[in-house]
């Protein structure tokens, strides 16, 4: 065979497998640095609140909140409360996650030390669901983030049997407590949901 008739072959196959769903593409959100005019109770463009109360903020400038972004000119703020309830946003996404599949993406994280007294640590959480801020699969959690400064967070998940089509991030009570309380986390930049590499 020649070289052109390789290609060409190569390019077939290419386009077969992508046609039976083998070959999987990123998954992009909109708005992933949460960009916007730093405004309290005001979700970004493109992300909707989940729950009664819930209404993130976009930082910094609102709430003696000042650390700069890692990305673009704005962030999400999010709290618990002392009464069992806590912030949370979704998207509905382009793409739905495919069943059966991995994937990888990266979060930048932090804690405000002021936040109108809502400065104690909280975890990250992501979850898929297949409706509307339905939590049906946890596919992300932090650790307990305590640090000012930004440090990004590399996350895997399996979708196992469903294609889910939302994602919600919320913060959430650092694991055990036995009291409910005022916490913040500060979120920017989320990447790209990437298929995982394959062994």
């Amino acid at each position: 065979m020649t070289i052109r008739t390789y290609h060409i072959l190569f390019v077939y196959f290419c386009v077969i497998l992508a046609a039976n769903g083998q070959i999987e593409k990123s998954i992009s959100l909109k708005n992933p640095s949460f960009e916007g005019v730093p405004h309290d109770a005001r979700n970004p463009e493109g992300w909707s609140s989940c729950g009664v109360g819930s209404t993130p903020d976009i930082l910094p400038g609102p709430w003696g909140v000042y650390q700069k972004p890692t990305e673009g000119n704005t962030y999400l703020g999010l709290i618990t409360r002392e009464k069992n309830d806590w912030e949370a946003i979704e998207q509905r996404l382009k793409v739905p996650l495919k069943k059966h599949s991995c994937y990888t993406f990266q979060v930048d994280l932090a804690l405000s030390p002021s936040y109108a007294g809502y400065s104690k640590p909280v975890v990250f959480r992501v979850w898929a669901g297949l409706t509307s801020c339905s939590r049906d699969k946890l596919i992300a959690q932090s650790p307990r983030i305590d640090h000012i400064e930004w440090k990004t967070y590399d996350f895997m998940f399996a979708t196992e049997q469903n294609s889910y089509k939302y994602i919600i991030i919320e913060a959430y009570y650092a694991q055990p407590t036995l009291t409910y309380y005022r916490g913040n986390i500060l979120v920017d930049n989320i990447s790209v949901f990437k298929p995982c590499d394959r062994a």
